[in-house]
């Protein structure tokens, strides 16, 4: 093996070694810039109880495993895909020779599935594990259970973190040796705003409070500068703001999840000689990732992350104030190379409040690839596993609820959730649930590559620039011919690699196909988010009726508001939104019906008092969810119905519907002055007032309502 360098991080490699020679679990607690990364996994490819096994690295980014694979090869001397090879998402460089591959999170949860024992594996390493996405702790837990059931020979686990509690994770992993290095960080001078904002201003507002903070670092500091914000809109108002500004000398770079892996890495890589560079970043960039050169960071202080909002069925984007920990490895971002200068837009008085550390994914998340994981791992009970903090049982329950809408999953006579044969093909392939219903539901109907091109498209997104509300356009720039930009080349080119990728997971299941022509995308949308087709109810406002029952607004939308019906990919809203917002739709034809999308139809029936005829009169409604699409009288209406719509009309009329006379008003009032002499908890009078009566209406006036259709005849005494 090539001489290693001597990093902060080798001072404690032999007590590691020994730890895992000795057991079979580590912790390992590293600041960034340790080496952990890039020096551990090599220190331990020699270890005898490895000997003849593989290594498996987990990065929770595709552009961070791609640079650490190409790293721990350059340090070994080697090309990638020899000793050191990557395996994630669309992309793999690995050979028979490989012992160490870095994976994506998302990998691993996949290889367990396929080969439960991880045969030829002997230590999985979970690195960057403070971040603690739904992956990562889902990756660990499996492994505990396979190494329990399913192996003949110990698999080795090393979790390796930066700012996490190590304690509980050593707890986790049955009282494995802690063992913390110190970093190679210089001092980092921190610089203080007054602001004690804690919501975040608007986003020009913001814009221009970064700008500005970046300008002044810009005169006083040299070298390059990272900038941290909340997302990508920010990102780019920041831009803008700060490319009318600048003068030469300068390269504004980007860095967030919707990057390419291309453009990720021109930020990454250092700039021209002469030039510096400043680098826009949103959470990303706090670990994992090494941007060279930097010596100054200006923090904006705040994060944005996806909640799922299981009572909507939605996930809303919540914009907070960032973690003591994020702060500390922002800032820590500045001393890699010497000392550095960190300016945090907030007041030290007000750091006091930040939250010590990030929620996990795991108690925020939408659970229901989680569900789908573990119903294909043969349990429905996440307390069969070992967690760091589990799921909580209201939001798996909602889960399993989504899968069971996709006729995904089902509840046994015996009280256990299993997969359904449907469920079980979604298990194959690697996309989200939905996505894979929409995969399966396309090869069924015959148009497996129009549907992988659209799964690949929403789950990568449209182009930069083009997050129209209507996906019309963003489709027909995949089937039309290759012109545009070259950053929309290299958008349309990664999502049809993904599309043939799932279109590749298809057709090796092999299913059989029951042709219908016309299946549109906004059919295969539709028939993906049933919840989410939607009705226009108000053209001026924008107002929809959801399947769901919820209401949401289309703003913006250009022809797509002339769209009566939608079938909507996208919907949500941001914390302290009243109402959702439909970001991504197509026009939904009303035939579709009467036609393929049958299938969501229901009837029923209902009453209603009819106020002009003073009478309750029935109705058979033709629905998609909450939707109405048609009504038809119905002559009979069940008694049932007829007392429950009565007693709604007298509620909502506040009790003047019945036939009140004057004798029974003067019979109230008596009572109630009888009730005021005789007042105490004891009092025999009962409280017959309007209000009184409203409050119990169900108790005294529901039975009297039984067979009736009118209020006329209805005796009050």
């Amino acid at each position: 093996m090539a001489e290693l360098p001597a990093l902060p991080v080798s001072e404690v490699v032999p007590k590691l070694r020994q730890a895992l020679s000795d057991g079979d679990e580590a912790v390992l607690e590293a600041p960034p810039g340790a080496g952990k990364t890039t020096l551990v996994p090599l220190t331990l490819l020699d270890l005898p109880a490895l000997a003849g096994q593989k290594i498996l690295l987990l990065e929770p980014r595709r552009v961070a495993a791609k640079s650490a694979a190409a790293r721990l090869a350059q340090l070994l001397g080697e090309p990638l895909g020899k000793t050191v090879g990557y395996r994630m998402r669309l992309e793999r460089k690995v050979s028979a020779a490989t012992r160490l591959e870095v994976i994506t999170e998302g990998v691993l949860s996949r290889q367990l599935q396929a080969d439960p024992a991880l045969s030829g594996v002997g230590l999985v390493i979970f690195d960057e594990f403070h971040e603690r996405s739904l992956e990562a702790d889902l990756g660990l837990a499996l492994c505990l259970q396979s190494r329990d059931i399913f192996r003949d020979q110990p698999l080795k686990l090393l979790v390796m973190s930066a700012t996490l509690d190590g304690e509980a994770v050593a707890e986790l992993l049955g009282g494995a040796p802690l063992i913390r290095s110190k970093g190679r960080a210089y001092p980092v001078a921190v610089h203080w705003q007054a602001s004690t904002d804690t919501v975040m201003p608007r986003i020009d507002a913001l814009a221009e409070q970064v700008g500005t903070a970046v300008l002044d670092v810009t005169a006083s500091h040299e070298g390059n500068v990272l900038v941290f914000l909340p997302g990508r809109a920010e990102i780019q108002r920041t831009y803008q703001y700060l490319e009318a500004r600048l003068g030469a000398g300068y390269r504004l770079c980007t860095m967030h999840g919707s990057l390419s892996l291309d453009e990720q890495q021109i930020a990454i890589a250092p700039p021209p000689v002469g030039t510096r560079k400043i680098v826009l970043a949103t959470n990303i960039a706090e670990t994992s990732l090494t941007i060279e050169g930097i010596h100054t960071v200006v923090d904006s202080g705040w994060q944005r992350e996806a909640q799922f909002d299981s009572a909507r069925g939605v996930t809303r984007l919540h914009t907070r104030r960032i973690s003591k920990a994020s702060a500390t490895q922002r800032a820590g971002r500045a001393g890699r190379l010497g000392p550095g200068q960190c300016y945090r837009l907030w007041s030290e008085q007000g750091h006091h409040s930040f939250a010590p550390n990030a929620r996990p994914d795991i108690l925020q998340a939408d659970l229901s690839a989680l569900a789908l994981q573990l119903l294909s791992w043969g349990i429905d009970d996440p307390a069969e596993l070992q967690w760091l903090d589990p799921p909580s049982p209201g939001a798996f329950n909602k889960a399993l609820a989504s899968l069971e809408t996709l006729n995904a999953a089902h509840k046994q006579s015996s009280g256990v959730w299993a997969l359904t044969a449907h469920g079980q093909l979604l298990a194959q392939l690697s996309a989200a649930p939905r996505l894979a219903h929409l995969l399966v539901l396309g090869a069924r109907w015959g148009c497996e590559e129009q549907a992988a091109q659209l799964a690949a498209l929403l789950q990568q997104g449209q182009p930069r620039g083009g997050q129209a509300v209507d996906l019309s356009a963003s489709l027909a720039s995949l089937s039309g011919a290759k012109t545009g930009s070259e950053k929309l080349g290299n958008w349309r080119a990664s999502v049809l690699k993904q599309a043939r990728q799932w279109l590749a997971q298809l057709r090796r299941l092999n299913l059989a196909t029951q042709a219908h022509g016309g299946i549109s995308n906004a059919i295969l949308l539709a028939a993906t988010y049933p919840e989410r087709i939607a009705k226009r109810l108000d053209r001026q406002s924008g107002e929809y009726q959801l399947a769901s029952g919820r209401r949401a607004l289309l703003k913006d939308a250009g022809a797509l508001a002339e769209a009566p019906f939608l079938a909507v990919a996208a919907l949500g809203g941001r914390e302290r939104g009243s109402t959702d917002r439909i970001f991504e739709a197509l026009p939904l034809p009303e035939s579709v019906f009467d036609g393929v999308l049958g299938y969501l139809l229901n009837s029923r029936d209902g009453a209603v008092f009819d106020a002009s005829a003073g009478k309750v009169k029935g109705f058979s409604e033709r629905c998609v969810g909450s939707i109405v699409l048609s009504a038809t009288p119905n002559v009979r209406v069940k008694a049932e119905q007829a007392a429950q719509a009565l007693l709604a009309a007298i509620k909502s009329s506040s009790l003047t519907l019945l036939p009140w006379t004057d004798q029974i008003r003067q019979w109230q009032a008596r009572v109630m002055l009888l009730r005021e002499v005789f007042a105490g908890e004891d009092t025999p009078w009962p409280d017959v007032s309007d209000e009184g009566l409203l409050a119990t209406l169900e108790d005294w006036l529901l039975p009297a309502l039984q067979g009736k259709s009118d209020c006329k005849d209805l005796p009050l005494a």
